[in-house]
């Protein structure tokens, strides 16, 4: 009788240590909570939602080609192809391209001309954060003194110069120019653009920069670097 009251005292024991033992955790390492206001969540929920209609207006898009190329004859389907090539191609970054777009001057800042400072190049990691900042906008084609910006290019530090795909950036003044789908979108980053931080960040390097007010047509040159065709090969007619 006694040994049963003993296991019975055991196993109460053991029940009521692991009960403690699992409130000692929780109080030790309590679960993160989010913090955030509702505005911050609501604008991230906002920025998920733009992305998830992005994705389907792309989504809509592939369909369509792929339902043109079943409804067409083989005639046709050759022309297809070259339209989906040349869409690519201006994606790419490959073709001149005009639309309304804004003009962005990067000069010394009136400070630094009146005390005789030294003007360098504009860094590397500045060049990139602009870049950033205007990637919060879709639909953009930039072009940067003269070069063409795109998914494909890349900005370095080259034995102390800025590069833009391998090539130096002037020395400012120099010119960057943007093309927008539509005068609205103009109109949005021109208003996002005036009233950015990111002439502080310029400031800083004793830089500023002068946005022309939106214009109805900007040029920007085609990327003159061509594609390489690396791992595909056309099979002889017939196979």
């Amino acid at each position: 009788m006694n040994r049963t009251i003993g296991w019975k005292f055991t196993i109460v024991l053991l029940v009521i240590g692991f009960m403690i033992s699992v409130q000692y955790n929780t109080l030790k390492h309590p679960e993160e909570r989010d913090t955030r206001d509702i505005w911050a969540i609501r604008q991230e929920l906002a920025e998920e939602k733009k992305t998830h209609s992005e994705l389907l207006k792309e989504i809509r898009e592939l369909d369509k080609t792929i339902a043109s190329y079943e409804s067409m004859s083989e005639h046709n389907t050759g022309k297809a192809l070259a339209d989906t090539v040349e869409k690519l191609r201006q994606q790419a970054g490959e073709t001149d391209l005009r639309g309304p777009g804004l003009l962005i001057k990067v000069k010394p800042s009136p400070e630094s001309i009146a005390y005789g400072m030294p003007i360098t190049s504009i860094s590397s990691d500045l060049l990139i954060r602009f870049v950033n900042d205007l990637n919060r906008f879709k639909g953009l084609d930039l072009e940067i003194d003269g070069k063409r910006y795109t998914m494909l290019s890349s900005i370095r530090d080259i034995n102390g110069m800025t590069t833009v795909n391998g090539l130096d950036v002037s020395t400012p003044p120099f010119e960057m120019k943007i093309v927008t789908q539509s005068m609205q979108d103009c109109e949005k980053l021109y208003n996002y653009l005036l009233a950015s931080s990111i002439h502080d960040d310029f400031y800083l390097e004793n830089l500023i920069i002068e946005i022309s007010e939106p214009k109805e047509e900007v040029e920007i040159r085609g990327w003159p670097e061509k594609f390489e065709n690396l791992y595909l090969e056309e099979l002889p007619k017939g196979e």
